[in-house]
């Protein structure tokens, strides 16, 4: 069931379900599709991240960061790029599934998307886009995929 509002969910998986092991880093390593719905008036553009906050570090591991999305995005298909790509934990840019630790049980991967009032500069990692960009902020939204080893 969708929410109203600003949203973001699975194209063909269930929020808070797993994720199908196609889309995990020792698989095919391809992004979820996904759906965006209710982009808030004043969005310049949108940024995605996901993040897994059950990563046994202190800031937990991110997979992917996106920037540059249009504000008119609706859905990302299966492994596209639509926006530049930034940092992720992996030390490269673009998508790295999930890749828990063998045995440590579930792991939850947020997808955020951030509508924005105003686009991001180059392609920060993730705290430094929390950081520098918090005002603009407009409205956020996620949605979770399980995966475990």
């Amino acid at each position: 069931m969708k929410l109203t509002g600003f949203s973001i969910d699975f194209a063909q998986l269930a929020n808070g379900g797993p994720l199908p092991k196609r889309h995990g880093h020792e698989h095919e390593d391809v992004s979820p599709a996904l759906e965006i719905e209710g982009v808030p008036d004043g969005t310049v553009e949108l940024a995605l991240i996901c993040h897994d906050p059950d990563a046994p570090l202190p800031q937990g591991w991110v997979h992917w960061t996106v920037y540059g999305l249009p504000a008119t995005t609706e859905a990302i298909a299966d492994g596209e790029v639509v926006g530049r790509e930034g940092p992720t934990d992996f030390g490269k840019p673009g998508y790295g599934g999930p890749l828990p630790p063998v045995g440590h049980g579930v792991h939850h991967y947020y997808f955020w998307v951030y509508a924005l009032s105003r686009p991001v500069q180059g392609e920060p990692d993730r705290v430094t886009f929390l950081a520098e960009y918090a005002d603009a902020i407009i409205e956020q939204a996620r949605c979770i995929g399980l995966y475990q080893r």
